[in-house]
């Protein structure tokens, strides 16, 4: 018996996967992680990139290539069941639904789109589909992420009121997503990570963007056609708030402290993968401190969502959980235009994270040469990626 089948890796149906999309983040941590999953395999790529099609085909023994304009080829090609979908943000809908229509299940980086109108479409597409859809918030199969919301569910800080995060980056200013203006700023592209965070420490959604300013920094190189650095609070019912700063234009920096009236969880970094995040209890005046594994957070949520497909389960980070976050986001775009809070229409979320079911503990994977592609940072370090 060889050591893939002594695994499991080779044992059991694969859910087949195209990746769409080949730039930084399918390319160095997504494709990567595929074979070991056990219950996934790449069978087709989407690029209109010619050098990545040829390049990476051969690294992954795939044939069958499309460009984007070939995509309704590419579903009528019968080369997959599933897309991995990693292209710009404004550009997801554009996939997902005719995926969805088609019955080809989707897993599609954050934020699932860039407006509630775009979301809407996808929800509706999405419940009249057999195929699942499920948003990828990798944290969401983390073990010191899920450990923290299980400490917090448990009582162990009180009643928690305030959260309190900074997620910065230096991207370099040739980089992609400095060029599209707001639509591939921070807020859209970092914003998902405090926001969704602040949700899964509160359990619940918020009532008001209070104040969302923002600034730019003419030395960084940047179109000055959006704000690079971004300080936003938002309200919570309950009384509680979460304030979070956002940067493209920052010394690397991911962290988010959780304050509640017996103690406070920080976990730094919170949100970054490459490494074990850390997190630090204070109760009164113990403290306790704990670095988790480093894991393979695409390996696992890849591995999760094909258990889901293969199983006929409902995934948790689905369109709604997708949806519950670009409400947030843009009303803090909407508040950094006019100024003023905005208020956020009634929402309430139907299923929260399932830390027993959803904990994944993947060993991490080697990072590859990348194709026509690069980390957004100026230099080779490991970055934040959606």
């Amino acid at each position: 018996m060889g050591i893939k089948e002594a695994l499991g890796l080779e044992s059991g149906p694969k859910v087949r996967y195209a990746i769409v999309g080949l730039g930084d983040i399918a390319q160095e941590d997504m494709m990567p992680g595929v074979d070991h999953t056990g219950n996934s395999e790449i069978t087709a790529l989407v690029t209109s990139d010619a050098t990545k099609a040829k390049q990476l085909g051969d690294r992954y023994g795939v044939s069958a290539v499309f460009s984007y304009e070939q995509f309704p080829d590419a579903i009528a090609s019968g080369t997959f069941d599933a897309i991995y979908l990693s292209t710009p943000n404004w550009r997801h809908s554009e996939f997902i639904l005719p995926a969805l229509q088609a019955g080809i299940h989707v897993l599609t980086e954050k934020p699932l789109e860039v407006s509630v109108e775009k979301c809407n479409e996808i929800l509706d597409a999405a419940a009249s589909s057999n195929a699942r859809l499920m948003v990828a918030y990798r944290l969401h199969f983390e073990p010191a992420t899920l450990d923290t919301i299980d400490r917090i569910r448990d009582g162990e800080i009180g009643e928690v009121h305030l959260f309190s995060s900074t997620f910065a980056q230096r991207v370099d200013r040739d980089n992609h997503r400095v060029k599209h203006g707001s639509l591939a700023g921070p807020v859209f592209d970092m914003g998902p990570y405090p926001v969704n965070a602040a949700r899964y420490i509160f359990e619940d959604e918020p009532t008001e963007v209070v104040s969302a300013v923002g600034t730019r920094h003419p030395q960084s190189g940047f179109p000055q056609d959006f704000d690079d650095t971004v300080a936003v609070t938002l309200r919570f019912p309950q009384d509680r708030l979460a304030q979070f700063n956002l940067s493209y234009y920052g010394n690397p920096s991911d962290s988010f402290i959780a304050v509640g009236t017996e103690g406070t969880i920080q976990l730094d970094p919170a949100y970054m993968f490459g490494q074990g995040l850390r997190q630090v209890a204070t109760v009164g005046e113990k403290k306790n401190e704990r670095t988790f594994k480093n894991t393979d957070h695409f390996g696992g949520e890849l591995k999760y969502f094909s258990e889901c497909i293969l199983n006929g389960e409902i995934p948790e980070p689905d369109a709604e959980e997708g949806f519950a976050d670009v409400r947030i986001l843009e009303g803090i775009m909407k508040a950094l235009e006019t100024g003023t809070s905005v208020k956020l229409p009634p929402f309430r979320r139907s299923r929260r994270i399932d830390t027993e079911r959803q904990r994944m503990t993947l060993g991490a994977v080697s990072t590859p040469e990348l194709v026509h592609a690069s980390n957004p940072g100026p230099g080779s370090e490991k970055k934040p990626k959606n």
